[in-house]
């Protein structure tokens, strides 16, 4: 029996790697630290250069997945050590519970007699409870629980009204050890803390906010129908900025670029110009760096009476 190829990260690189491998013949073992697979894609507003929703290759993917037999995935999962070499390692993984099982319908009862409500943190809905799905098109779309915050059996409410014997809050994390030929890491990517950049005010100012914190807010208003409005105020910006290249290519903070950002705020000002009227936008930036197909977001943009490229 050949043996497996592990995947570490289930963003949409590694969900991607995955899948082509699977159905090119391979056997797969897809890990994520989160509980939930789709990284920071699935709660983006579109894509670019279509400018399309995350249900356009997620959910694809999602169906690739789910359908074959050659991938065993595992969510809450971390790699503890790998040893070995080219052709034969062997990596220990911990899983931590999900405090839920598969027995899980997502009916939502549990999120909604939950006490307890997870921190705010950029990307997750204010009043999000300990038991929990993310915002945005996630997989498995089953309910989790925050050990973090849950109060465990001292509580107990959710399991008085889980109707399938979903709770486990006795859980307890698990290991799993598999050999493997070859080893993918995907782990993605973070933001850049914009805190560290003081000059532009970011934990100051309600209004300065981050690239990703923007794309959400889009994607919140998709959702749940809403208009884009400003957090100090409540009200409908008139005009809006975006500052490129903050934080990077600067030798006291990150001294790469990114090489999505400009793509970014252009799909960003692109999507406002259609759906947003009454808004204007600016983009600063030092260089304009799009490649491939990003390149005919920047020629749509150049026609746009409301987008102002500076």
């Amino acid at each position: 029996m050949a043996l497996q190829t592990l995947v570490i990260g289930g963003g949409i690189a590694g969900i991607t790697a995955a899948v082509e491998l699977a159905e090119a013949g391979k056997q797969v073992v897809l890990i994520e630290r989160l509980n939930y697979l789709g990284g920071n894609v699935s709660a983006f507003n579109n894509y670019f250069p279509k400018l399309c929703p995350p249900a356009c290759g997620l959910e694809i993917n999602y169906s690739r997945l789910r359908s074959n037999p050659r991938i065993t995935y595992y969510t809450g999962a971390s790699v503890r050590s790998i040893c070995g070499s080219d052709g034969d390692f062997r990596v220990n993984i911990t899983v931590e519970p999900r405090l839920i099982n598969n027995m899980c319908t997502s009916c939502g009862l549990c999120a909604d007699v939950c006490p307890e409500e997870r921190p705010q943190t950029p990307g997750r809905k204010n009043g999000e409870k300990a038991a929990y799905i993310p915002a945005g098109l996630v997989f498995p779309m089953k309910y989790s629980i925050d050990p973090l915050v849950c109060k465990g059996e001292e509580c107990g409410k959710c399991r008085e009204v889980c109707e399938y014997d979903a709770i486990q809050l006795d859980a307890s994390e698990a290991e799993v050890e598999i050999q493997v030929a070859k080893i993918i890491v995907a782990t993605g990517w973070k933001l850049y803390d914009a805190s560290r950049i003081e000059n532009y005010l970011y934990q100051e100012e309600a209004d300065v906010i981050t690239n990703l914190e923007f794309e959400r807010m889009l994607a919140a208003c998709t959702r749940e129908k809403t208009r884009l409005s400003r957090p100090s105020d409540g009200l409908t910006p008139k005009k809006i900025a975006f500052v490129q290249c903050a934080g990077s290519r600067d030798v006291n903070h990150l001294a790469y670029c990114s090489s999505v950002c400009c793509s970014a705020s252009l799909k960003h000002a692109l999507t406002l110009e259609t759906g947003y009227p009454d808004i204007h936008t600016e983009i600063f930036y030092i260089d304009m760096r799009l490649s491939g197909r990003n390149e005919k977001l920047l020629n749509v943009a150049e026609g746009k009476e409301r987008i102002t490229l500076t």
